[in-house]
């Protein structure tokens, strides 16, 4: 796997002309740090499909299902109680636990899920070494771009398109 590279841009103008044109060549952009927001970029990065409501529903039902039938198991099957003349399977008593178990699976999931999807618990990111980072929030904007194969004609792209500084990340 190559590694993405990292340009430099004096204006937004400079990056959104070499994103275009790293995009029209088959290269994929990762990501673009900028100052301020970039209406131009918003079609290249949108926002990631989120799986925290699926996973939060699969966990919820699931739990709830996989208590109901233990419960379901325990009474009629593994310990069967005649108390009183009711049924063995009693399903108004056994859907108080199985909803609590639920809830608390779908809201356990549901954390789960969004510190995956928001790349937590990571403390360092390979982009904080690099030196131009720095700059990305006051007066720069940077490009991370990975090459569809070989990265040199990726870095003449992005040197032709007005990139200062052209490097690599580091993983």
């Amino acid at each position: 796997m190559t590694t993405p590279l990292l340009a430099e841009f004096e204006s937004p103008e400079a990056l959104i002309r070499a994103w275009a044109r790293a995009r029209d060549e088959g290269h994929r952009a990762v990501d673009a740090f900028t100052p301020f927001p970039l209406e131009e970029l918003a079609e290249a990065f949108g926002p990631p499909p989120r799986l925290i409501r699926p996973a939060m529903a699969a966990a919820g039902f699931g739990a709830a299902a996989l208590l109901y039938a233990l419960q379901w198991w325990s009474s009629v099957h593994d310990y069967p109680l005649n108390a009183g003349g009711r049924p063995l399977h009693s399903w108004p008593v056994f859907l108080l636990v199985p909803f609590e178990v639920g809830v608390l699976a779908a809201a356990v999931a549901g954390f789960a899920a969004l510190l995956h999807s928001c790349g937590l618990p990571r403390l360092h990111h390979p982009l904080f070494v690099m030196p131009q980072f720095e700059r990305a929030s006051q007066d720069r904007f940077l490009l991370l771009v990975a090459p569809k194969g070989d990265p040199a004609p990726l870095r003449a792209l992005l040197e032709a398109a007005g990139a200062r500084l052209v490097a690599e990340t580091h993983p």
